[in-house]
């Protein structure tokens, strides 16, 4: 469960309030609960990454509060951390290292066993599809193959909570199926995931509810239906830019 209450951040130059002039996050309210994927919808700079941040503890809220698994991410953030996979579009592998040295240096950082770490990755490979990938080193491997290294490096403490923000950005078609049907193996597994994307097809295909960022405050949640029902549009993208022009209307 990640529930967050009023959660707001500022950049820029302080003030007498501590709010500095750039407004990222405002006075965001919402719970994402297990067992579903809940998505994240905004165009760029509407908070949608500095929401995540904040989540996986690397930036500290300015104001509200959040928790993810029933910890705060400010008192608790260590708690958290041992909590949460976060998988970006920027994947971070090393690249002298192989897929199973990449996976196990995460696993190591973690605190986990030998044993327990080795099950782990046996595991993750099977899933992925990644035994012929295991000894070779991850650079020259193609972005779908560095995604499921990502993932699986993500994924090797089985964290209840996984972030990902904007996964599939360079992936081909393939890579984004595997994906995708490998994120609906975690939700049914009972795990929380919060998917954040600009792609609208994803979005619908995935995401049980939907949370529209505008300006870093959130405009409008529920599913791709309550979107198309609300705005009387056929399709969620036509819906969204609905939503947005509505309140982009509001704001004037």
């Amino acid at each position: 469960m990640i529930e967050l209450t009023h959660l707001g951040k500022w950049f820029g130059k302080r003030k007498a309030n501590k709010r500095g002039d750039i407004c990222a996050v405002a006075d965001v309210s919402f719970c994402a609960p297990p067992g579903k994927i809940t998505g994240l919808l905004g165009p760029n700079g509407a908070g949608k990454t500095t929401l995540l941040r904040m989540l996986s503890t690397l930036l500290v809220p300015d104001e509200g509060s959040a928790r993810v698994a029933d910890f705060d991410i400010v008192a608790e953030r260590q708690e958290v951390r041992r909590r949460i996979g976060v998988l970006s579009d920027a994947r971070g592998l090393y690249p002298r290292l192989s897929a199973f040295e990449n996976i196990a240096y995460f696993g190591a950082l973690y605190g986990m066993d030998d044993s327990l770490l080795n099950e782990r990755i046996a595991l993750l490979l099977d899933m992925l599809d990644l035994r012929s990938l295991t000894h070779r080193k991850t650079e020259g491997f193609s972005q779908g193959e560095r995604m499921k290294v990502a993932i699986a490096r993500a994924l090797i403490h089985d964290p209840p909570v996984v972030l990902l923000d904007e996964p599939t950005n360079g992936l081909d078609v393939m890579s984004v199926r595997l994906l995708r049907d490998f994120l609906r193996v975690l939700r049914d597994q009972g795990k929380c995931l919060i998917f954040s994307s600009h792609v609208m097809s994803e979005v619908a295909a995935l995401c049980d509810t939907i949370v529209v960022l505008n300006h870093g405050r959130l405009i409008a949640q529920g599913t791709a239906d309550d979107f198309r029902n609300q705005t009387v549009q056929s399709s969620l993208e036509d819906a969204f830019f609905a939503l947005l022009e509505n309140d982009e209307r509001s704001a004037a």
